[in-house]
């Protein structure tokens, strides 16, 4: 059996949820909040169900449905920005990051040569940007808290597992209760950063392999994963899940997710769960 999941930060009516079930003639759907409901089915679901309304529409398996670990980018994910763009943006060279940003995220670009390329531009910014960063640019989109805090309710294991900065995913991990945070080091001497990253650099391939790792040391099998991210280095991470989400992900992320998010906040992955709002954390 599968599951037909709905979402949307602006809610999912009775009236639209009971048109999904028509269409699919699934079972009598089960609301999880205002914003998810899920049908039960067996049958074949069309493409583009809903035409374009402005919904989630995601299909899941029964078997494993809850996950027990949960990884997850930072960067886009669950927070709003590019860390690394804003940081440029406090140099000043924000235009030339955020088209290596861009085509990065895009899988036009190696992960690590970009890396280097931006960073490199950050030369002499002193290390108390990036507090002012922090302090300034980074919150979390909405749900974040919600969906790692309620996964640790749960009992799974919830990593932050980042391409971008150690500095900024302590922070995030600190303030949403991931339990273990990984990212990439800015190198600093003197009050200010060096334009280089700590070696090695973890990029696409360090993700998978903390995927792998973790699975091994809580002893997980693959079902039990979920993993959500938005670009081209998350791809072999969300590859590697039982349940790989892009959340308002590029085309070479989204092309190959088992689900898309791109109306509904972070919370969309418990209702995917089958998670419902009265056991939120």
């Amino acid at each position: 059996m599968r599951y037909l999941v709905l979402t949307a930060s602006a809610g999912v009516s009775d009236d639209l949820a009971e048109r999904a079930r028509r269409l699919i003639d699934g079972d009598t759907p089960n609301r999880l909040s205002e914003c998810a409901v899920e049908i039960a089915h067996s049958g074949a679901v069309p493409d583009n169900l809903l035409g374009d309304e402005p919904v989630d529409t995601n299909i899941v398996l029964a078997e494993n449905r809850r996950k027990k670990l949960l990884i997850a980018d930072m960067d886009s994910t669950m927070i709003p920005v590019e860390c690394i763009d804003e940081l440029a943006d406090l140099a000043g060279v924000k235009a030339k990051v955020a088209d290596i940003t861009e085509r990065a995220m895009r899988g036009e670009l190696d992960f690590e040569a970009a890396i280097n390329e931006r960073v490199a531009l950050l030369a002499d910014l002193p290390v108390a940007t990036l507090e002012q960063c922090y302090a300034e640019r980074i919150s979390l989109n909405p749900g974040a808290k919600t969906l790692v805090q309620t996964m640790n309710k749960i009992g799974a294991m919830t990593a932050l597992v980042s391409g971008g900065f150690l500095f900024f995913t302590e922070k995030v991990a600190a303030e949403t209760e991931f339990q273990l945070n990984q990212a990439n080091t800015l190198l600093m001497k003197d009050g200010k950063l060096t334009g280089k990253v700590g070696l090695p650099i973890l990029g696409q391939q360090a993700k998978l392999d903390t995927l792998r790792a973790l699975c091994k040391s809580g002893g997980y099998a693959v079902i039990d994963v979920l993993a959500v991210g938005d670009g081209a280095n998350d791809r072999s991470m969300v590859e590697g899940a039982g349940l790989g989400v892009a959340y308002r992900a590029k085309s070479a992320l989204a092309n190959i997710a088992d689900a898309r998010i791109n109306h509904s906040d972070l919370t969309a992955l418990l209702s995917l769960q089958g998670i419902s709002q009265t056991e939120y954390a």
